[in-house]
């Protein structure tokens, strides 16, 4: 595998990941680690030696799957309309959102890497997103949706983007999260929209299939 100090974000990305197409959403095609590529099986230890953090968008988890289905097959959800997709890793929420004919798809990533490969796939699909690696928490760009997928890993994280997020959707955002039964999801402030059965592997979960399930986030 190339160093990350001998690359710079792009061409890591370029040369340490194989284009695939996600299970759930076949439609999209993400330059993604797999089992033949060496990132897949670097350990943390040895990126951070690297200078790269854990390659959270060199994966699609299966809650950004389960939200690109949801926007996939129910485009009038984002046809149109201003479209934000928060901490958008390897961009597939986004990617779905342009697809589904959004009027503008932005996109955050605070990570040079997970930019670079949301710029890539963006390209790889001709999505047109414009992504940037603003830290938006706590912002308000006016955006019409919000979509924010597998966010809710961590405890402190999850609960100040999703009073951030209540706060969109108390001004008038329709906010959508994408989660697979993270321990941090809220219990409440959240309607389910839809399940699904992401296919994915215990090289990243504890099961084969995880059940996905799409939530709005309603206002506090």
């Amino acid at each position: 595998m190339q160093t990350a100090s001998a690359l710079d974000p792009e061409s890591f990305v370029a040369a340490n990941t194989a284009l695939q197409e996600p299970p759930l959403v076949p439609e999209i095609h993400l330059h993604l680690a797999s089992e033949v590529v060496p990132l897949w099986q670097a350990t943390e230890e040895a990126l951070s030696r690297m200078g790269l953090p854990p390659p959270f968008w060199a994966f699609a988890w299966a809650g950004g799957q389960a939200l690109a289905r949801y926007v996939l097959d129910h485009p009038g959800a984002v046809a149109g309309k201003r479209v934000l997709d928060f901490a958008s890793g390897c961009g597939i929420a986004a990617i779905a959102a342009a697809k589904a004919g959004a009027m503008r798809v932005e996109a955050s990533e605070i990570d040079a890497f997970a930019l670079a490969a949301l710029r890539l796939n963006s390209d790889t699909n001709a999505a047109g997103i414009a992504a940037t690696g603003e830290d938006l928490i706590g912002k308000d760009g006016d955006w019409e949706v919000v979509l924010a997928g597998d966010i809710c890993y961590e405890r402190d994280l999850a609960e100040r983007v999703f009073a951030w997020l209540q706060a969109l959707s108390a001004r008038g955002a329709t906010v959508l999260i994408g989660d697979p039964g993270r321990n941090y999801l809220p219990k409440d402030g959240l309607e389910r929209m839809i399940s699904y059965a992401v296919k994915t592997t215990r090289e990243l979960e504890d099961s084969d299939v995880r059940n996905a399930s799409v939530w709005r986030v309603l206002a506090d």
